[in-house]
């Protein structure tokens, strides 16, 4: 049984409008964390009880850090982006089933759209082959220089045509005529059913972590449910994105619900 650390802040910058970078000396779950996995933080403030799960960007094993990179939407990650280096946080983690990483694959795509961005920079690090990374915004971008560090070659879109390609991420990829071995994904389901869509005609697997709003993190709430097929094909049931995800294979998934 994980226990909640209080773990020493040594990092909360913003990086873009409203997005936070921070690094944690994490005691350890450095060690064993994955990429896809997610942590949850607490807040301080009382009236705020449940915790908020937080994606992890990178991993450290030789320092023992955590990077997390979120973004304010509410009075907990608020709480959060003004928390002082030196300072402690609790956290609990790391949760959840991450990437399954493809060792044999020769060409990596990985597709991300806003704040379902981060968890993908780890992934990245870890796959063998080719990467080619593509990434949809609204407007700013974050963490391009960081993917291509590692290698990966980057594609940007954006809404509003700020940077890179003006349209969505998978206009972009049909615009490029993309092809791989294996899709890796997170962020908005539409966007995520469009691709998954897209993948599935092409006849290349994908996997998906799926963005839920999650109340424990931990598989107990049960509000984080969601819709996933028997291995037979022929049936589903609900599945906990917070346990037993939040990575799936796409075709694994009902999207039309």
């Amino acid at each position: 049984m994980r226990e909640i650390k209080k773990l020493i802040v040594l990092e909360n910058k913003l990086i873009s409008s409203n997005i936070y970078s921070m690094v944690l000396q994490s005691k350890g779950l450095a060690k064993i964390s994955k990429p896809g996995q997610f942590i949850n933080l607490y807040c301080r403030e009382g009236s705020r009880l449940l915790p908020r799960p937080i994606s992890i960007c990178e991993i450290n094993k030789l320092e023992d850090t955590i990077k997390l990179v979120y973004a304010v939407v509410g009075a907990g990650t608020k709480e959060f982006s003004n928390i002082k280096v030196g300072e402690k946080i609790e956290a609990l983690g790391p949760l959840g089933n991450g990437f399954i990483i493809e060792k044999d694959k020769t060409k990596n795509i990985i597709v991300g759209g806003g704040i379902g961005v981060p968890p993908l920079l780890e992934l990245a690090k870890n796959l063998n082959g080719e990467i080619e990374v593509y990434l949809g915004f609204r407007s700013k971008s974050i963490l391009i220089e960081d993917f291509k560090k590692y290698g990966a070659k980057v594609h940007v879109a954006t809404e509003d045509g700020s940077e890179g390609f003006k349209g969505n991420v998978l206009e972009l990829m049909k615009k490029n005529n993309v092809n791989g071995s294996i899709i890796y994904s997170c962020g908005p389901k539409p966007m995520l059913k469009a691709v998954a869509k897209w993948a599935k005609k092409k006849n290349i697997p994908m996997q998906v972590s799926l963005e839920e709003r999650m109340a424990c993190g931990i598989g107990v709430c049960v509000g984080c449910v969601c819709k996933i097929k028997d291995k037979n094909q022929s049936d589903w049931q609900y599945k906990k994105v917070c346990k037993d995800g939040p990575v799936f294979w796409s075709d694994e998934v009902i999207w039309d619900e």
